[in-house]
C-alpha cells in the first residue's frame, strides 16, 4: 500500500523564546514490509542543527528554536509503500542488544494491577505468541480506551489502575508484562490510516514483543490486531519517552499551546 503522509506540529508561545532545543523523531523507518520513498521535513521558527541515528536506529533531527519566536512549526509530508506482515518485523538488529528491552523503566514498572491483569490469563507461559495475543485482549477488556483521562507521564501501571487509557498508556502496560515474563518487548511511535477518514487526531502507539523464531512482532493493543499495511513504524524505544516524536525544552517562551494536523491517506497508483 502506499500512503502519502502529512503530519504538522505546531507550537504557539505566549512569550517570546529566549532559546530552545527539540529533538524531532519524525522520519519513518526503512524496514522490513516498509520502505520510504520520499520524506521531508520543513521548519518554521526553528532551524537543524544535525541529524543522526540514536541508539535505536531513529532517524534524529535536533533543532534550535531562534531566539525571539513566538511560534516554531514543523511540517513534514512523504510517501511510504508498506506491506501486510502480520505484524512481523523480523530478527533483531541495531546498536541495543535484545537483552536491553527486559528491564522495566519508569513508565512499565508493574504494580498490582498489571500483575493481577497477568494473573487472569489462563495461557500456558511456554506458548509465547498466545500469551501474547491473550495479553493484548485482557489489557483492552480491562483498561478502556478513553482520551483525555491521561498524559505523557502515566505510568502503565497508573492507567491499569485506572481503568482508561489510551494507545500509549495500552503499549506501556502490555511492554511491562510482557518483561516481566522475560519477553523483550518495545515501544513504536508511528501513524495508522483509520479506513473511515484522512484526517487523523493523532500519531499512534503500539508495542511489538520478541518471539524466538519469528522476530519482533507488533500488538497494536488499542485496536486487537497485529500492525498491517495501514501502519507506518517512525521510531522505537524502550518506552514513550525514547520513541517520542518531539521533546525538547525552551526558556522564556511563558505558556505553550500545541496544535497538530495529521492526515494519511491510501495514494493509489494510476494505470
Amino acid at each position: 500500500m502506499r500512503l502519502r503522509i502529512e503530519h504538522t506540529t505546531r507550537y504557539e508561545f505566549s512569550l517570546p523564546v529566549a532559546h530552545g532545543l527539540q529533538r524531532l523523531r519524525l522520519t519513518p523507518k526503512c524496514t522490513q514490509g516498509q520502505k520510504v520513498i520520499d520524506w521531508h521535513m520543513r521548519l518554521t521558527g526553528a532551524q537543524a542543527e544535525v541529524e543522526y541515528e540514536d541508539h535505536n536506529c531513529n532517524r534524529t533531527t535536533l533543532v534550535s528554536v531562534g531566539s525571539g519566536a513566538s511560534m516554531v512549526e514543523v511540517h513534514c509530508t512523504g510517501l511510504v509503500v508498506t506491506a501486510d506482515n502480520a505484524g512481523v518485523i523480523g530478527q533483531h538488529s541495531g546498536s541495543m542488544p535484545l537483552w536491553a528491552f527486559l528491564p522495566q523503566s519508569p513508565l512499565t514498572r508493574p504494580g498490582p494491577r498489571i500483575r493481577a491483569i497477568m494473573a487472569g490469563l489462563d495461557i500456558p507461559r511456554s506458548d509465547v505468541l498466545a500469551l501474547l495475543h491473550g495479553l493484548s485482549a485482557q489489557i483492552v477488556a480491562e483498561v478502556r480506551y478513553a482520551p483525555g483521562e491521561t498524559e505523557v507521564h502515566t505510568s502503565g501501571e497508573e492507567a491499569a489502575a485506572l481503568g482508561l487509557g489510551v494507545c500509549q498508556d495500552h503499549a506501556h502496560i502490555f511492554i511491562g508484562a510482557a518483561r516481566a515474563a522475560g519477553i523483550p518487548a518495545r515501544y513504536v511511535s508511528g501513524y495508522l490510516m483509520m479506513d473511515d477518514r484522512i484526517e487523523q487526531e493523532a500519531t499512534h502507539a503500539w508495542a511489538e514483543a520478541h518471539v524466538e523464531g519469528l522476530g519482533w512482532v507488533g500488538f497494536d493493543v488499542s485496536n486487537g490486531i497485529s500492525p498491517d499495511e495501514r501502519y507506518v513504524r517512525v521510531a522505537t524505544g524502550r518506552d514513550y519517552s525514547e520513541a517520542a516524536p518531539v521533546t525538547g525544552m525552551s526558556y522564556g517562551a511563558g505558556e505553550s499551546l500545541l496544535q497538530v494536523r495529521l492526515a494519511v491517506e491510501h495514494q493509489h497508483v494510476e494505470q
